[in-house]
């Protein structure tokens, strides 16, 4: 449309010699809203595998390349993935972001990096981690832990 009323308008006005220039114009346009509309939506995808990588809090110098939009849309996709994983289980809820690898143990072998707290597993047991702690734990209560960074996978 909007190229058909440059069009009409140049001939309207007997200047022909302007609608190769127009049609160009429009052209690259396109061409340039294209190209944007890719550049977002790549940045979307790399926003979404951000969610499955850090977990739901993202690091500070992860969030401070992202702008006000994108932590939205990080914020928007976190509740709609709690969402579903709430849904799942039998109305128990799963959590489908843990075990991103098939496990070779249940438990492993981690160092605590940054002083965290108390820590509580399945049975009960809390545990105090505390910087250059070690601990065997249940590989899918502290794999969460060592995305953010609090602890690292201590390798025999």
């Amino acid at each position: 449309f909007f190229k058909c009323l440059h069009d009409n308008e140049a001939k309207s006005e007997g200047r022909a010699e302007l609608i190769p220039s127009i049609k160009l114009r429009h052209c690259c346009l396109l061409r340039n809203q294209r190209c944007l509309t890719a550049y977002l939506y790549d940045r979307l995808l790399r926003i979404r595998a951000l969610r499955w990588e850090y977990g739901s809090v993202l690091p500070a110098n992860v969030r401070f390349h992202m702008c006000a939009e994108e932590v939205q849309w990080f914020s928007q996709y976190k509740k709609s993935l709690a969402s579903f994983m709430r849904s799942l289980g039998a109305g128990e809820g799963l959590d489908i972001t843990q075990d991103m690898k098939p496990p070779k143990s249940l438990y492993i072998e981690v160092r605590c990096l940054k002083d965290h707290g108390e820590f509580e597993i399945d049975d009960g047991t809390v545990i105090l981690l505390k910087k250059n702690s070690q601990h065997f734990l249940p590989r899918w209560k502290c794999e969460q832990l060592i995305r953010q960074g609090v602890l690292e996978h201590v390798m025999s």
